[in-house]
């Protein structure tokens, strides 16, 4: 008799929303092992896992999920390791329904295999477990790799070129590791222990970890190039954008890189305890409609917000933001300003935003995203109050290493240039991956660079 596949997910358990705006722990409370057992036996273990296909660093999914139906949690952990780094980060934040979940076959008539969660449940399982096991590492062959940047693509190489018998050295220009993943997204979607417990395990692995040192500014690129035979740069996207309207000069006015990093990485919500002010305002607005703006948002009504607005010119089912993040702003309690564009900013006397001047939209033809083109509605102009704006409408890599590196080709919008395949750059022996190159993407797609450009600097530098 053919097995009865259960057509929903396994509910993934998390805490009620009255509760959790309260808060800043981890919203998603992770599967129990029966829990784990019982979504991954909805796996249909197709001979031609599409699924697979559909993961930037190609981890073998249907081996791990089987290795968690027969209750082998130590070799689907192992499994999964053979392709990624940060298993527990990825379980958390890769937009799985996107990738690896948008190609499952299960999909076609019910809901995809909870892909993701199962990965967050073994690398959970791992940590809980306390006997972290660490692959076969090639011997020392002498060659020395700088990687600028620890975020998933600096992680990624980094760990990569160690276990290939490299000397790997990252250089952090923060004074924690992890980037993004650190100073952007918030406790309550991934709690920085676990982030610090991934690079632990890739500093476990013999990668020497430099904090506080902007390439560019402490050290150039060239001058680094020195004492190291090859370089990979994973600098991120870390320069905010913002409306270009009237009034983003007055106080109370935030890019969602400095709203989050002062909460995140400054850890700005547990102020006085520690030594980063961050506004309590009564009534925040939040520009963008991706996971940054849902963060942002979810953050401020966690700071005490009486009401959080998201301010956004399309509708909702035009938003980039993951469906999950976008449910569980609405259920917390976030309002939704859609089809809403702001135009201009207005203060008191004193330099304080009161007020966001704002036009209705309509919808019209598709642009070049292929979403349709909001197109604004002559005469709606209308003011709503505000203490504070986060401006969360997206960011471009800083400009600091193309500066001060002579010969590195930049794109339009101050990405480095970089090869698809490989991430060559134009500069001999130096490749650039992630954000930097891309603009700001997923988690895992910087991995995917970060593994490819590991495959290239091996190939040059053995060959």
């Amino acid at each position: 008799m053919a097995k009865r596949i259960e057509s929903r997910k396994t509910p993934m358990p998390k805490q009620e929303p009255f509760e959790r705006v309260r808060n800043f722990d981890e919203v998603a409370l992770g599967y129990t092992p029966e829990q784990a057992k019982e979504e991954a036996s909805r796996c249909l273990g197709c001979k031609k896992p599409h699924c697979v296909n559909g993961c930037p660093v190609n981890i073998d999914i249907p081996g791990f999920v089987q290795c968690v139906v027969s209750d082998d949690f130590s070799a689907g952990i192992k499994k999964l390791k053979e392709r990624n780094a940060l298993p527990a980060v990825c379980g958390r934040v890769c937009p799985q329904e996107e990738q690896c979940e948008k190609f499952c076959v299960l999909g076609k008539k019910h809901e995809p295999v909870a892909i993701g969660r199962l990965e967050r449940f073994l690398a959970d399982w791992e940590a809980a477990s306390g006997a972290i096991e660490k692959p076969a590492m090639a011997s020392p062959n002498g060659k020395k790799i700088a990687v600028v940047g620890s975020g998933p693509a600096g992680i990624t190489v980094a760990s990569d070129m160690a276990l290939l018998g490299y000397s790997v050295t990252i250089f952090e220009a923060l004074h924690e590791a992890g980037g993004v993943l650190t100073y952007g997204i918030p406790e309550f979607r991934l709690p920085k222990a676990i982030v610090r417990r991934e690079v632990e395990y890739v500093t476990s692995l013999g990668v020497t970890l430099h904090l506080d040192h902007i390439v560019g500014k402490t050290r150039t690129v060239d001058r680094i190039l020195e004492e190291y035979d090859a370089m990979f740069i994973a600098a991120g996207a870390g320069l905010p954008w913002f409306m270009e309207v009237p009034g983003e000069n007055l106080n109370g006015v935030y890019s969602a890189n400095e709203y989050l990093t002062r909460c995140n990485l400054m850890k700005g919500f547990r102020f006085p305890a520690w030594d980063t002010p961050l506004k309590r305002a009564a009534r925040v607005a939040v520009f963008g409609g991706g996971n940054v703006a849902m963060d942002s948002a979810r953050t401020a009504l966690r700071l005490g917000a009486d009401e959080v607005h998201i301010v956004y010119r399309r509708s909702r089912s035009e938003m980039p933001a993951r469906l999950e993040e976008l449910e569980n702003a609405e259920e917390e309690g976030v309002t939704f300003d859609y089809l809403t564009l702001p135009v201009r900013l207005l203060g008191n006397d004193q330099g304080w935003l009161t007020e966001i001047e704002c036009l209705k939209m309509e919808l019209g033809e598709p642009d070049e995203s292929g979403r349709r083109r909001p197109v604004p509605i002559k005469g709606s102009e209308f003011r709503m109050s505000a203490d504070a704006v986060v401006c969360a409408i997206g960011n471009s890599p800083n400009p600091l290493i193309p500066m001060s590196t002579p010969g590195l080709t930049v794109g339009k919008k101050g990405n480095i240039v970089a090869d698809e395949e490989t991430g060559r750059t134009s500069r001999e022996r130096v490749w650039a991956g992630g954000d930097v190159v891309t603009g700001a993407a997923t988690v895992i797609s910087a991995m995917g660079a970060g593994r490819k450009a590991a495959q290239s600097i091996h190939q040059t530098l053995s060959g």
